[in-house]
């Protein structure tokens, strides 16, 4: 197995389906992040480990990856989200879970 495999395949078992409620308290510290619907949380979560700003800075300024914001948090605390979650330290990236 290569490294990014490795990687990959524990971070996959490392992100679970959880509810937004529970994740708030990282919202607060303000280390959540939001991940694109479409994007895959996992790709997008070996790129921040791996420190690779280029990718990231990219998906940010493509709005795909960015600090979750008031709006966002209160709209998923309102519909009861569950979010897909996986923490890349110092990191929460989260994803709404499709309903």
């Amino acid at each position: 197995m290569t490294e990014e495999s490795d990687l990959n395949e524990r971070l996959n078992k490392e992100t679970a389906r959880i509810a937004w409620k529970d994740l708030q308290s990282h919202f607060a510290r303000g280390v959540a992040v939001y991940v694109a619907p479409d994007l895959d949380l996992i790709e997008v979560a070996g790129h921040f480990a791996a420190d690779d700003a280029v990718q990231i800075q990219g998906l940010m300024s493509a709005e795909r990856v960015a600090l979750v914001t008031e709006t966002q948090a209160g709209q998923w605390d309102a519909d009861d989200q569950i979010m897909w979650a996986v923490i890349v330290l110092p990191w929460v990236l989260v994803q709404p879970a499709a309903t």
